[in-house]
């Protein structure tokens, strides 16, 4: 009897410390920041974005894709999510143009998982075209057709606005998210691709005024 009591007891104590842990608070300031200025977000009214920035380069990146495609499954109905290739050099750029022409040429599902494979897996560079055209390629798109939307100016514009919201949104790093243009949270803030999905969720209730 006296077995079965410390059992339960033990069950209890574990239940209230799993319900401590998942209403969990987070500081501004440790686990993220608010943004010193607002950047305005491109949901319809009721909705809250979340701005997922990052670089095919990034080994960091890479590794928090399959957290990122969990948490899809399950986010809220009113979150959109939006994922912005970050600019600070020519690399990240060209990796933006690829993304962008991805995104034109309606190829997107099957490009960016390839393409974080073909440099992380298969440790390719894919930092010239005629890479990054054998890719397109290799998921059904013509040469004619990856020529015509690379150097395009809707392309073009889509790696300019990229470029300015990594600076607007201050970033230091990446992968970072972004909660409703206000709240940014990354890997050194929140402790590691978990604790980002956490601080997100957070970030997102709090928004919802939960």
């Amino acid at each position: 009897m006296h077995n079965v009591l410390r059992t339960w007891l033990t069950l209890i104590m574990m239940f209230v410390f799993l319900s401590a842990a998942s209403a969990r608070n987070y500081d501004e300031g440790i686990e993220y920041k608010r943004l010193k200025s607002p950047v305005p977000t491109r949901v319809e009214a009721g909705k809250i974005e979340v701005v997922e920035l990052f670089w095919y380069g990034c080994p960091h990146c890479f590794r928090l894709e399959p957290d990122i495609h969990k948490w899809l499954k399950s986010k809220p109905e009113n979150v959109e999510f939006v994922r912005i290739p970050a600019v600070f050099n020519k690399t990240w750029e060209f990796h933006a143009k690829a993304y962008y022409s991805a995104d034109f040429l309606g190829v997107m599902d099957k490009f960016h998982p390839a393409m974080f494979a073909a440099i992380h897996k298969k440790k390719q560079h894919m930092n010239t075209p005629a890479e990054l055209k054998k890719l397109f390629m290799q998921l059904g798109v013509s040469a004619k057709e990856f020529d015509s939307v690379f150097n395009s100016f809707g392309v073009d514009a889509k790696v300019r606005r990229a470029k300015a919201l990594s600076k607007q949104y201050g970033i230091s790093g990446v992968p970072a998210l972004v909660v409703n243009g206000k709240y940014l949270t990354d890997g050194p803030m929140a402790g590691g691709r978990k604790g980002m999905i956490e601080v997100l969720n957070y970030l997102i209730k709090k928004e919802a005024g939960k």
